[in-house]
Formats: C-alpha cells, structure tokens, sequence
C-alpha cells in the first residue's frame, strides 16, 4: 500500500509540474512558441524627446515693456536678428527695413532684439535705441526689449530657444529664419546682408 500511495504523489506532482510549465505543448501536438519575453526596466525602449516647443509659443517684452506674445506670429514667417546701434553691421538696418516692407503684406516680419552682448554697442537705453532706428533708418518692424543671446545666466529664454541646436549669435546681426510654424529653417551669420540673395530665396520658399 505505501508503494502504491508513494507512486500516486509522485504522479500527482509531475502533473503538478507541467500544469506550472509556462509553455505546454499546443493542443495539435505541436510545440507552442514561446510568450514574448517582457522587457526588463533596463531593456525598456527610451522614450522619445515629445517637446514640440515652437518660437511662437514664447513670450516677451517690446522695446517699451510691454508684454508681447510671440503667439500672434504664428502662420508667418519671422526673421529674428540680434540688433545693435554701434556696430560694423549696423547700416544692416536699412536692408532689414526694406526686406520687411516690401514682404509684410505676405505674411512676413522682421523682429528685432537689442543686445550689448558683443563689442559693448548697444549700451543705450530703450528711448535711446528707438530713437536712433527712427531717426536714421525709419524702422517699423516690431523691436524687442534688450536681451542677452549668450548662453549661460542671463540668457534670455528667446535665445535659449533659439539656440537649441547649437547655432548662437557670436556678433551683433545674426539672423534666424523662423518658418509659419514658429521652427527654425536657418541661421544666418551677421556678413549675411538682408539682400543675400539666399536668404532671399529661403524667405520666399518659407512664405509660399
């Protein structure tokens, strides 16, 4: 009897043992693939960067403090440019002046944002610096208020945006072609006049 009664727990336990089988055999007789193997935290694939930040969601101040969201540019083509009053490249103004003039009506704008990053020429004040684009080069286009576009404390979150895929200002006039969808298309360094006939042709592409 006990020989009996040890054999039967042993059969039990070997049913046992294949019920706890993570792949038993398929009912057809043919072995069943196995289950994918669930990714461990550290296999786990990464996810993606989903920040879809565009210029056009930012803000900002005009050159006389007020509070301007940058959101009422989106649909258009921007060019941002890194201004200043005393510099090689200021008479850059009046080309700037002209490309916007004659493309606003098309959905295009130049902004312009004082900086006294470089060389120290652009140390004036607000009234200063309207004053001066008013008088010797009648700038129209949206100016902002002065910012820092070099990393580090102090940059200004435009610039920091801006420069997210490594292309900062390195001198006064560097420009950022900005497309309808508030991303940038190019950066352009300051000997890049706003007559270049690339830019040009870049601008237009974006409008169309």
């Amino acid at each position: 009897m006990k020989t009996l009664r040890l054999a039967a727990g042993l059969a039990l336990l070997s049913l046992a043992a294949a019920c706890g089988t993570p792949n038993p055999p398929a009912m057809d007789g043919k072995a069943s693939s196995p289950s994918p193997k669930e990714p461990s935290p550290k296999e786990a694939t990464p996810v993606a960067n989903t920040n879809t930040m565009s210029f056009y969601d930012l803000k900002t101040q005009s050159l006389e403090g007020a509070n301007v969201d940058l959101g009422s540019y989106r649909g258009k083509v921007t060019l941002v440019v890194n201004v200043a009053s005393a510099c090689g490249y200021t008479p850059q103004y009046a080309g700037l002046q002209k490309l916007h003039a004659e493309l606003k009506d098309q959905g295009f704008a130049v902004l312009g944002f004082p900086s006294n990053d470089f060389g120290g020429q652009e140390p004036g004040t607000a009234e200063q610096i309207r004053e001066f684009c008013n008088s010797k080069y009648s700038v129209d286009f949206p100016m902002f208020r002065k910012v820092q576009t070099k990393s580090g404390a102090g940059q200004s979150p435009i610039y920091a945006a801006l420069g997210k895929d490594g292309s900062l200002p390195d001198w006064n006039f560097c420009k950022y072609l900005i497309g309808k969808d508030g991303k940038v298309l190019g950066f352009y360094p300051s000997k890049v006049a706003p007559d270049n006939k690339e830019l040009r042709a870049a601008i237009e592409a974006a409008l169309k």
